[in-house]
């Protein structure tokens, strides 16, 4: 499809894409096989054509998986169908590689909780200032079932003050190697643009470097991190850019960031996307808006793209919300955003989001198959 030029074809690709949807086509099949395999494609929601022995069908993601799940109970014998089935679902896998941890984020997304260590973050600044308050809430997100904990010691909320790469280490180091001892099985992130806190938050262990300048303001980045093993999540800052075509201009940006990033020798399953919602150049959050629905426009780009709206500005700004009041219209957020492709839920508020994503993962998964 994707070397046809007639519109029909076109649009079923980027259709494709942009849902995740997986074109199979069936040779060869008996008659009694066509049958069955037309009446199981349809108990899956798919489009299902069948001409003489040849059945095609367009299946969800998480359809052609139960498919492959019991395709020999339904159509015992077909080994190699199988197996053909299992490699096309290989192709699909969406793996983000932090050290030696390995996220597999096609089928469910992870929960990335922040752990803020600054006076002056825009939700929680100042809320945990003492080692026991933060060894507290750590322990709080660990049980509530987050899949890393973030360390941030420096906001970069618009206006913010920078500090320097010292008074970061200082305060984030400390807890990357406190989470590290007493809960060796949890990654850990950390929120910086610097490359002496980066540094130093490898050497202390860390599993993931968040970058809010996508790690091109230093040409001394990326030779470094090309040798290291942690995961690198690589975020649009638009606070400098003038837009005019905003989601074609954000897509050729991460097609040459992630080009820059792997030409210097990152691998590719290293690399992970945040669109930089919030950082508008523009205050009213209109392009926040836009970034919150052209999610499926990156789906093709096949990395794991972070959902970053816990309890933001815009909630105030559109609903009068204050800041304790804004979970339930975060979590619907992040369901829209994660039903169009985001993987990765950067969130203060763990439990809810896990049950959350529990919840939805429960419908998507709704075939009836009896």
């Amino acid at each position: 499809m994707a070397g046809q030029n007639d519109f029909a074809s076109q649009a079923l690709f980027k259709l494709t894409q942009d849902q995740t949807l997986i074109q199979l086509q069936f040779t060869d099949a008996t008659s009694a096989q066509a049958d069955a395999l037309r009446t199981r494609l349809r108990q899956f929601d798919g489009t299902v054509t069948r001409k003489g022995t040849t059945v095609s069908g367009l299946l969800a993601y998480e359809a052609t998986k139960q498919l492959s799940d019991n395709w020999l109970t339904w159509f015992p014998g077909e080994q190699e169908a199988d197996k053909q089935l299992t490699n096309v679902l290989a192709s699909y896998e969406l793996g983000w590689q932090a050290n030696d941890f390995r996220f597999e984020l096609r089928e469910k997304p992870m929960i990335y909780a922040i752990m803020n260590i600054t006076p002056d973050s825009f939700y929680d600044g100042g809320r945990y200032q003492t080692k026991e308050a933060v060894s507290a809430h750590i322990a709080e997100m660990v049980e509530a079932g987050a899949d890393l904990i973030e360390v941030n010691g420096q906001t970069t909320r618009p206006g913010y003050t920078e500090v320097t790469p010292e008074v970061e280490i200082e305060r984030t180091i400390p807890y990357i190697k406190q989470i590290k001892l007493l809960y060796p099985d949890m990654a850990v992130g950390i929120d910086t643009y610097k490359l002496p806190v980066m540094k130093a938050a490898i050497d202390a262990g860390v599993d993931v470097i968040n970058d809010v300048n996508s790690f091109m303001d230093d040409p001394e980045k990326l030779p470094y991190l090309a040798k290291q093993r942690v995961g690198l999540l690589t975020m649009l800052n638009g606070r400098g850019n003038d837009f005019t075509n905003l989601s074609e201009e954000m897509h050729t940006f991460f097609e040459d960031n992630i080009k820059a990033i792997t030409d210097a020798g990152v691998a590719f399953d290293r690399i992970a996307l945040d669109q930089g919602i919030g950082y508008s150049k523009l205050p009213d959050s209109k392009q926040d808006f836009v970034m919150m629905r052209n999610v499926d426009q990156f789906n093709d780009l096949n990395r794991p793209m972070m959902v970053a709206v816990s309890r933001k500005g815009f909630y105030k700004q559109l609903l009068g919300l204050e800041k304790d009041d804004r979970l339930p219209m975060t979590l619907i957020t992040e369901t829209e955003m994660m039903l169009k492709g985001g993987r990765i839920i950067r969130v203060h508020d763990v439990e809810e989001t896990r049950q959350m994503i529990t919840f939805l993962d429960e419908i998507e998964k709704g075939y009836w198959l009896a």
